[in-house]
């Protein structure tokens, strides 16, 4: 019974952070790709702004460089999925600090284009917090510590 719920839970955390990583690798390759589809949400434009929405698109891939492992593993790589969670929560908190930095008037449409990425990052926390508390439980239930095994 303990083994069942154990590979429910990583089945469970590979799924979710499967969900996160696809929808920020997504947005980055838009961006990378596309940037002209998304200047004017961010107030952009010319060759300034395709390349500033560029520069976020690698940024993202970059911040999702430790996904891939620890979908694949989420056992064996746990700190990896805390460092991911750590990594989405700075990226909700600097967004709602970026949002409430914004004069009151004059950016409605930057502001919601900002409110998308709190939304996006928010879902994506709560997804990911969810994986990792199940995935927790389940190791504890078992008797096992948090260390991984090489």
């Amino acid at each position: 019974m303990a083994a069942r719920k154990a590979d429910w839970a990583s089945r469970l955390a590979r799924v979710g952070f499967a969900v996160v990583f696809a929808w920020n690798v997504l947005c980055a390759l838009q961006f990378v790709v596309a940037p002209a589809s998304y200047m004017g949400a961010y107030q952009l434009s010319g060759v300034e702004g395709a390349v500033a929405l560029r520069g976020m698109g690698v940024v993202f891939l970059m911040w999702n460089a430790t996904y891939p492992l620890f979908i694949v593993k989420p056992r064996r790589w746990p700190v990896l999925g805390i460092i991911i969670v750590a990594q989405q929560a700075i990226g909700l908190v600097g967004e709602s600090i970026i949002l409430a930095s914004l004069p009151t008037s004059g950016f409605a449409l930057l502001a919601e284009s900002i409110v998308r990425f709190i939304a996006f990052d928010a879902a994506g926390l709560a997804i990911e917090v969810a994986a990792l508390v199940a995935l927790r439980a389940t190791k504890l239930r078992a008797g096992g510590d948090a260390q991984p095994r090489f």
